[in-house]
């Protein structure tokens, strides 16, 4: 009796090691996979990741077209940066404030 992968037992797949150091393109491009590959939970994942890279190893799509494709995957824990508000004023109010701070600075020894 044969044991066909299904959905409830999923075959190993593993991480292609194409990487290309003299190629800084590619290699960041393989930095990315790995990353992501490392991360993907589902086997569907692993397949399109490793097709992406293989297309671009082949050179069949462009780095762009990689990221595009792989961004979906990548999980970024950057936090969001929270707007903030930058308190502005023009250059005479400004020496204004501080001949004022000066003045008081030097009657207060």
């Amino acid at each position: 009796m044969t044991e066909q992968p299904n959905e409830n037992n999923p075959t190993q797949i593993q991480k292609l090691s194409i990487d290309k150091p003299d190629n800084f393109q590619f290699h960041a491009a393989y930095l990315v996979y790995e990353e992501a590959f490392d991360k993907a939970r589902d086997s569907q994942a692993k397949n399109e990741l490793n097709q992406n890279i293989m297309d671009l190893d082949e050179g069949k799509i462009s780095p762009e077209t990689f990221y595009g494709n792989v961004s979906r995957f990548r999980k970024l824990d950057v936090p969001r940066q929270e707007r903030f508000s930058l308190q502005t004023q023009r250059k005479k109010d400004w020496r204004k404030k501080e001949q004022r701070q000066d003045r008081i600075k030097r009657h207060q020894k």
